[in-house]
């Protein structure tokens, strides 16, 4: 898979990648299934380094930046991997790649969260070496109380 910036030709593509309400609420809980291009204009406007991940031409993986302070901390978000290849490490390398791009670009600190069910991203993230530092309270699209567990990367 290589990394590229994402542009509005990719924004349809990104949308498709959400599949479901739940799955949206995942991804971005204030967003409004199903996942549209005019969401992913205003996000681009409040966001940075939109990526996108290619393979054979086709859009299958997407992360982006949001709360940048350089040489301080920066938060990924909107991270999904196509349904069709998850399971086979590019949510592992989306996620390095974007480490990567905060520490050796903007000189700071990665954090991410996660909601309490998603137990796949959990694990990945605890073996990239994100370490919990908070718990907020949430609900979910049934009103069900759920927990977005925030982490830190604490590799030096």
């Amino acid at each position: 898979m290589r990394f590229i910036p994402a542009t509005e030709h990719h924004y349809p593509a990104i949308a498709s990648l959400v599949t479901s309400p739940q799955e949206l609420y995942l991804v971005y809980p204030n967003g409004h299934y199903p996942w549209d291009v005019e969401q992913l204009k205003t996000i681009a406007t409040q966001r940075h380094e939109l990526t996108v991940g290619i393979i054979d031409h086709k859009v299958v993986a997407f992360a982006n930046f949001y709360d940048l302070t350089p040489q301080q901390s920066a938060h990924i978000g909107n991270v999904i991997v196509e349904k069709n290849y998850r399971g086979q490490g590019f949510g592992k390398a989306l996620i390095q790649h974007m480490v990567h791009t905060c520490q050796n670009k903007y000189q700071a600190i990665p954090h991410i969260s996660v909601f309490n069910a998603n137990t796949r991203a959990l694990i990945l993230y605890a073996e990239l070496g994100f370490e919990p530092y908070a718990v907020e309270p949430m609900l979910d699209l049934n009103n069900g109380k759920v927990a977005l567990i925030h982490m830190k990367y604490a590799i030096e």
